[in-house]
């Protein structure tokens, strides 16, 4: 059995099954872990979902920021964006099913020795606080009342972390920072604005996996989000956002041995390239 990590699909499913058949990946035998981003950009976001949701516990996917977009277009509260490429999804007879099971993943996943989210973790959360936050956005996701965050979801305020926040400033914070972040401060304010290289983070702020004294340092974390980034693997970090969306590579690797798979990817439409 071997677990492979995939990162951000983003509505590219042919690359995704070239990516499959050069690992050699066998449903009966071996688990897809994906990073988040499982739609949008690309043109293929039904086929990527149908996919996934029928891996069932052969698959495990992390939310990413578009995955939440089209969840939050789906529910009344956001309006399409001229990239997006979300209508099949929108108008697909089986639209419900899915929403409901890409509703239902989880923000973070712990397992073995890896953590895996789709963009990042502001410095002073633990691995248990990780999870505890992630458990009070998955809450209300899946519980009574979803529209109430759904219709608070959005912004970039709060900026920063602290214990005392409530309601939907503290869910929206927890989700910005895990679907969103790339820049923060030493002290955990969040710069949500910058999508490009590390040399262009402004005074003061840095690339969030690079703080002094992250307090999840030394964890091996898999994440996305980050095309302009790229492929980094170091012993705590596997950042897999190879930007196949816009013409870069669909990336795997298997957490057994980090041996690394890359499919190249046609740039899908002509769109500019928006990082």
């Amino acid at each position: 059995m071997a677990t492979y990590a995939i990162g951000d699909v983003q509505g590219c499913f042919d690359p995704l099954e070239r990516l499959l058949g050069e690992i050699g990946f066998a449903p009966s035998r071996d688990r897809l872990w994906f990073v988040g981003d499982l739609v949008n950009r690309g043109p293929q976001s039904l086929a990527v979902l149908r996919y996934a949701r029928a891996l069932g516990e052969r698959a495990v996917v992390v939310q990413g920021n578009h995955d939440l977009h089209l969840l939050t277009l789906a529910a009344g509260h956001a309006k399409l964006r001229a990239d997006d490429t979300l209508d099949e999804v929108l108008v697909a007879a089986d639209r419900d099913d899915l929403l409901g099971w890409l509703r239902s993943r989880p923000l973070l996943h712990v397992e073995d020795e890896y953590l895996m989210v789709h963009a990042g973790l502001l410095p002073a959360w633990s691995v248990a606080l990780a999870r505890e936050l992630a458990a009070e956005v998955e809450a209300a996701l899946c519980g009574a009342r979803p529209q109430e965050f759904f219709a608070g979801l959005y912004g970039s305020r709060p900026d920063a972390w602290h214990d005392g926040l409530r309601g939907m400033d503290r869910l929206r914070v927890i989700v910005n920072a895990m679907t969103r972040l790339r820049f923060c401060s030493a002290d955990g304010v969040m710069d949500l604005r910058l999508k490009g290289e590390v040399d262009r983070a402004p005074p003061g702020f840095m690339p969030w996996f690079e703080v002094p004294g992250r307090q999840t340092r030394g964890v091996p974390i898999i994440c996305g989000h980050w095309s302009a980034l790229g492929l980094r693997v170091t012993p705590d970090l596997l950042a897999l956002d190879t930007g196949c969306v816009w013409g870069g590579a669909l990336s795997a690797i298997r957490l057994e041995d980090r041996r690394l798979f890359q499919i190249p990817c046609a740039r899908a439409g002509d769109r500019a390239r928006v990082r």
